[in-house]
Formats: C-alpha cells, sequence, structure tokens
C-alpha cells in the first residue's frame, strides 16, 4: 500500500485537490483494497479552507513526524505569506526522508523555495510562472500540463492532476487499470505530459491574422526587452502600418498598445506572487525605472503598483 500526503495550502483550489485524490480513491475502489492510503496534512490543526466554501479537516500536521511514500502540496492564491521557514524546512526534511515530493498549481513554488527543485524539470499553474522564474532563473521550468522527474513530481493544477494521477497510476498497477479509473471519471481523453496549459493564441486573442499572431507571440516572448514596431512589423511580414491596421481592426487598440498592456499584465503576476521590488517588477517587464512603470500601471489598472502592496 502506498501512503500519500495531501497538504492543502489555504485557499487552494478544490478542483485541483479533488483531481489528486479522487484517482487515488477511485482506484481503491475500483481494486476492491487499499492500494492508497491518503492522509490529508495541514500547516496547523484547523480545518484548510478552499478559495470556494469546501474545506479539508487535516488528520495530521506539518511537523509531524510522518511515515510517507508520496506528498503533494497544493496551493493557491498568495504564497508569500505561507511560504514560512518552518514549512519549508520541514519539506526539505519530507524529502530527506525519501518521500517523492509533489506540488499541484502553486505547489512547485514551495517546493522550489525549499531548495528540492534544484537540476530537475518541473512545472506549475502559468499564473506563477514569471514570478519563479524571476525569482529562480536556474530553474528548469517548462510549461507543460506535469512532470515528473525522478522522485519530484509538478503539475499546473486545474484538471490537469487528473493526467498525472493517471501517469501514476498506471506506472504502480498497469495501462489498464488507470484506464479504468480514468473511464470512472468520464476522462476519456487522457493528456500527455507535455500538453499545453493554455488556449493556443487563435482562442485566446481571436483573430486567425498570420501576421497578429506572429506578432503577439513575439510580444509574449520579449517582455523583459521590448521590441520596436519595426522589428515587430518585421517578424509579422508585413509594414509597419499594415500591422497597425490589422490591430486595430481585430484587436481593438494600436499595436504598442497592445504590447504595453500584455507587459503590465505580466507585472501585475509578478506583483501576486512575488515579494520582488517594484524597480525589479518594472525591469522585468521592459519599463525604464519604476516611476516609468508607474504611471503606465496606474493609467492601466487605476491606482499605483504601490498600491498593492
Amino acid at each position: 500500500m502506498t501512503r500519500v500526503g495531501l497538504l492543502p495550502i489555504p485557499d487552494f483550489a478544490l478542483m485541483s485537490y479533488a483531481a489528486t485524490a479522487e484517482p487515488l480513491r477511485a482506484a481503491n475502489l475500483l481494486a476492491g483494497r487499499q492500494l492508497y492510503d491518503i492522509v490529508p496534512v495541514a500547516i496547523g490543526p484547523e480545518p484548510v479552507p478552499s478559495s470556494g466554501a469546501a474545506t479539508v479537516q487535516p488528520q495530521a500536521q506539518v511537523g509531524d513526524d510522518l511515515k510517507l511514500d508520496m506528498l503533494f502540496v497544493i496551493a493557491g492564491g498568495d504564497l508569500t505569506e505561507v511560504a514560512n521557514r518552518a514549512l519549508l524546512h520541514w519539506l526539505a526534511r519530507m524529502a530527506r526522508t525519501g518521500t517523492v515530493m509533489g506540488g499541484v498549481s502553486g505547489g512547485p513554488v514551495l517546493l522550489a523555495r525549499a531548495g528540492l527543485m534544484a537540476g530537475r524539470r518541473m512545472t506549475l499553474h502559468w499564473e506563477y510562472a514569471p514570478a519563479l522564474a524571476e525569482l529562480s532563473p536556474d530553474l528548469r521550468i517548462e510549461r507543460t500540463l506535469y512532470v515528473i522527474d525522478r522522485d519530484r513530481m509538478t503539475c499546473a493544477g486545474g484538471t490537469a492532476p487528473l493526467d498525472m494521477m493517471h501517469a501514476l497510476i498506471a506506472r504502480q498497477h498497469g495501462d489498464g487499470f488507470a484506464r479504468r479509473v480514468s473511464d470512472w471519471f468520464m476522462h476519456t481523453e487522457v493528456r500527455p505530459p507535455i500538453g499545453p496549459q493554455r488556449a493556443g493564441l487563435v482562442e485566446r486573442i481571436g483573430s486567425h491574422s498570420a501576421a497578429v499572431l506572429d506578432a503577439v507571440a513575439a510580444m509574449e516572448s520579449h517582455i523583459a526587452e521590448p521590441l520596436d514596431l519595426a522589428q515587430l512589423a518585421l517578424i509579422a511580414g508585413v509594414s509597419r502600418r499594415q500591422l497597425g491596421r490589422l490591430f486595430q481592426a481585430q484587436l481593438g487598440q494600436p499595436v504598442m498598445q497592445y504590447y504595453r498592456a500584455l507587459r503590465l499584465e505580466r507585472a501585475q503576476s509578478l506583483l501576486r506572487n512575488s515579494a520582488l521590488p517594484l524597480t525589479e517588477i518594472a525591469l522585468a517587464t521592459g519599463f525604464a525605472n519604476s516611476a516609468h512603470f508607474s504611471r503606465c500601471y496606474a493609467a492601466q489598472y487605476g491606482q499605483p503598483p504601490s498600491a498593492y502592496r
């Protein structure tokens, strides 16, 4: 029997927790015996609130001397407050005992903060990726659904844990049995680990123009060092004037205004998910200084970035 700890962090997404836990429960049911012993763990003794109304009642606490085969950290919301020394030290101690460590959604951030992802491939929810990459540029972050690298399992969250747990169950109990578990949830299209986390550009921006798609893809790849209009037009294969007409007609705004909004969206993510100083956030999103960044941010969102902090 495999003993699996599930550590939800306050404001975790209930969907991510259920998609991690329920395949294990279903595996027990379909096997007619307990293949997995599921142990809910919490930072303290109180029930752990999700981002919705549901809570998880813990059976163990961070700091306990637990004997686990696997431990999955399932996190959402603002992680800067919960990444305390006691939690990170305990995660590192659990890893030293040989426990397979897993992270779901924002959970990989805490594994990385505990020093457990050095030299290993990993993934996490796309919202947390820019902040973690900025704080720890040496990490091998992939924009995929899940990554299993030796004794580390990381996952983007949402419904992606269904795919990761399918892979885990298949490893331990065979492909046929794993398929029965997935079918139990009508999860008939099991996705590979390299599947994308977000919809493609066509779906996200609502344009089928090759020039617009090429330009936006280039923008998303050059946030810290923005390209100018001439460079974007060259990449898109059209004139600057034609690119401007296409953006105005299909996206409703000028090219560089759209680009600035993308950079400010990245900055907002860094504000939410990191403790980086405003000056570093400004530089990471292509602004010359914090004053210029603050003016643009206030114009876009109605308040300066310092108000968020």
